[in-house]
């Protein structure tokens, strides 16, 4: 596959666009989209191969479960699965919740249908009543919309990264029951609130994945994309626990190739990214990224290919300015979540501690 070696201390490795020329010249090279073409079925293989690997041999399981949301990412890891196991090992959960769009259920279940393989539905609305989920979360937003209340609907956005280079802070769009909309910069409080609300949407999930994982003596396949793992748009001990992460190393434009050369239906391989947690539609550029996938995509390859600005942002219209925002946005994402990458440590693992006794 292509695709750039990523260093999680933030700094970049590899080569820049340059080629080499005949004479032992640097011959430029343009910076173009082609960086991130995939040859799907060499890459088709190998995936299967490694999914093979970790199902039978290090986990020891007959099968996988596959989470499937209806989006792009969690069907491509359900069509790989399939593929490298066959549709007889592999199990698919539906598990939507009172904010989930309407259409998510009808998509998980079309998509299982399309591979032949057998899925379950789990509803979690009533886990997260009782854990207080959308309570803990009302009460976060009414830290700024005091109004907030029974009937509204809400989510929460960062503006552009290539808008300015001032301070990216999120705030809160709110509909009331009569469709007016209502906006306000989140405090720190409220948006901590808020997180960690939405957060046990993920986590209880992943609880209800592990639980037919156990029951059918499978393994847990997670759908994390490169973009979404190296920049820590995942819940720890949520969408960010599995057995094996199948398209971790694909960029999501890649995953959306892989996606087509899988077959998967075009109303999957057609789908813009959302994150599916809100109640009002919210796409994942608006949520967390600089900018929408395809984009972000390149400039991050950019990013780990040691690419200057002003060649990274020709392709996509952008100055070098502009890129150098969004260069930044990757680094401060990195250092940021990269306690998600991190497992529990012992104390002897622990540097400048000491030996124990």
């Amino acid at each position: 596959m292509t695709g750039g070696t990523i260093n999680r201390s933030g700094n970049r490795s590899g080569n820049s666009s340059g080629s080499s020329s005949g004479d032992g010249a640097a011959a430029p090279a343009v910076f173009t989209r082609a960086v991130l073409e995939l040859n799907a079925e060499a890459e088709c293989q190998r995936i299967c191969a490694a999914i093979r690997a970790t199902v039978f041999d290090r986990f020891r399981r007959k099968g996988a479960i596959v989470a499937l949301s209806g989006g792009i990412d969690s069907s491509t890891v359900g069509a790989l699965c399939v593929r490298a196991l066959g549709p007889e090992r592999v199990h698919g959960l539906s598990l939507p919740e009172r904010d989930s769009s309407p259409g998510t259920p009808s998509l998980s279940r079309g998509v299982a249908e399309h591979f032949g393989i057998a899925i379950s539905e789990e509803v979690i609305t009533p886990v997260l009543e009782a854990a207080g989920c959308y309570e803990r979360r009302d009460e976060a937003i009414r830290q700024v919309l005091p109004d907030y209340g029974p009937g509204w609907k809400s989510k929460i956005v960062l503006p552009s990264v290539v808008a300015s280079d001032r301070l990216r802070i999120y705030s809160v769009i709110a509909e009331d029951p009569d469709g007016e909309r209502h906006e306000a910069r989140l405090s720190q409080p409220a948006y901590l609130g808020i997180l960690a609300a939405t957060n046990f949407k993920q986590r209880v999930r992943k609880m209800f994945e592990y639980h037919w994982a156990d029951r059918l003596h499978y393994a847990v396949a997670g759908t994390p994309n490169l973009l979404e793992y190296d920049q820590g748009f995942y819940v720890k001990l949520g969408d960010g626990a599995a057995d094996l992460k199948p398209i971790a190393h694909l960029y999501k434009t890649q995953v959306y190739n892989m996606a087509r050369h899988l077959g998967l239906p075009e109303e999957v391989t057609n789908s813009v990214p959302t994150t599916d947690t809100y109640s009002l539609p919210q796409g994942q550029d608006e949520f967390y990224f600089a900018l929408p996938y395809d984009q972000m995509d390149l400039l991050l390859h950019a990013f780990n290919h040691d690419v200057k600005a002003a060649e990274a942002g020709a392709p996509l219209g952008l100055s070098e300015e502009q890129v150098n925002w969004v260069y930044k946005d990757i680094q401060a994402k990195r250092r940021t979540t990269k306690p998600l990458h991190l497992a529990a440590l012992k104390v002897e693992e622990i540097d400048g501690v000491g030996e124990k006794y």
